[in-house]
């Protein structure tokens, strides 16, 4: 026992040296991300989930999954305004700007619960057939998306709270991306080794696409402008970018661990990929090709993030560890 607890004592010291010389190893000079802040999440303990922003009020919202709870972080301030308790095992969080609406998807009861933007008052809730997960939201379309139980996709009208259709998939889904130009919806279905397609306006599904062997495709997001899906997966740990023509494999490079967001800014042709063995990983695009320019150590845990282009900052979400409470960590693209 005596061994195991020394062990254990050494193990965060030595996998942050670890994670220190592998960036070091694998940044440039001047980093494409500079750390700004970093903005703590008072008792917020245990894992956390997926986040949303609300821009006009610069709000954060933080699904404190382990904590049972959604935190409202005000980023202008650099403070946790408030923290909802009572929630379920909150997984998705979404905003709809039309409609002044936070959307948090629980796993616990498969609820997704409405809040007022401006005061966080509830405003109602939806039942699901239990684990729901993922949220995006087409605020232009009026309509809020949810992945949930074994295999479901909700659509949810924004307006009326009240969910109008459901697509089948092949299992649970994890991260899903919309294509607003061609009404497609892609969606990851890890437990199937699969991706599959959903046609916007019949809520069905059009086709699945294998994963070639790879497994644990767990983040997604949607490269517009090259027409390509790019999907992460935990094993092996590489990033696949797919055809949204057709689900070609067009390329795959290695990346971090436990990758669980991905995004892409158009701006600087990159991406971001947070990863939970505790760095953030930057590609950058040209053409077809995508290659890692540099891998920013974190924190372990560190896996959840969210990419905000209209602040131009990606923000981290990094869980409690013995001597540190939970935090969001703010970075700067550069240039």
């Amino acid at each position: 026992m005596r061994v195991w607890l020394a062990v254990i004592l050494l193990l965060p010291a030595t996998m942050i040296s670890v994670r220190a010389q592998d960036a070091m190893r694998s940044s440039p000079a001047v980093p494409p991300l500079k750390l700004e802040a970093r903005i703590p999440l008072g008792k917020v303990r245990g894992r956390i989930d997926h986040m949303a922003v609300d821009l006009a009020r610069q709000r954060l919202f933080v699904a404190a999954l382990g904590n049972g709870s959604l935190a409202a972080v005000d980023l202008k301030a650099r403070r946790v305004d408030r923290l909802i308790g009572g929630l379920p095992e909150p997984q998705g969080v979404g905003y709809d700007t039309p409609t002044d609406t936070v959307i948090v998807a629980n796993a616990g009861d498969g609820s997704v619960r409405f809040f007022s933007g401006s005061d966080l008052a509830p405003l109602g809730r939806i039942e699901l057939d239990g684990d729901a997960d993922n949220v995006r939201v087409d605020s232009k379309a009026g309509r809020i998306f949810v992945g949930y139980g074994e295999g479901g996709l909700a659509i949810i009208d924004a307006a009326t709270r009240k969910k109008t259709a459901s697509a089948p998939l092949n299992a649970h889904p994890e991260s899903f991306a919309l294509d607003g130009n061609s009404r497609r919806i892609f969606v990851n279905v890890p437990n199937a080794r699969a991706i599959d397609v959903v046609d916007w306006a019949s809520a069905k599904k059009i086709a699945s696409w294998s994963t070639a062997g790879r497994r644990a495709n767990f983040a997604m997001a949607l490269d517009q402008a090259r027409q390509n899906l790019l999907v992460a997966f935990r094993h092996p740990a590489e990033l696949g970018v797919f055809s949204i023509a057709n689900g070609s494999l067009v390329a795959s490079i290695a990346t971090c661990g436990d990758v669980d967001d991905v995004f892409v800014d158009s701006r600087r042709n990159r991406g971001y990929l947070s990863c939970g063995a505790g760095f953030v990983d930057v590609l950058t695009v040209k053409g077809t090709s995508y290659r890692r320019i540099a891998r920013i150590a974190t924190a372990a845990g560190a896996r959840t993030s969210l990419f905000v282009p209209e602040l131009d900052r990606l923000l981290v979400a990094v869980p409690a560890r013995a001597a540190h409470p939970a935090a969001i960590w703010i970075f700067h693209p550069s240039p």
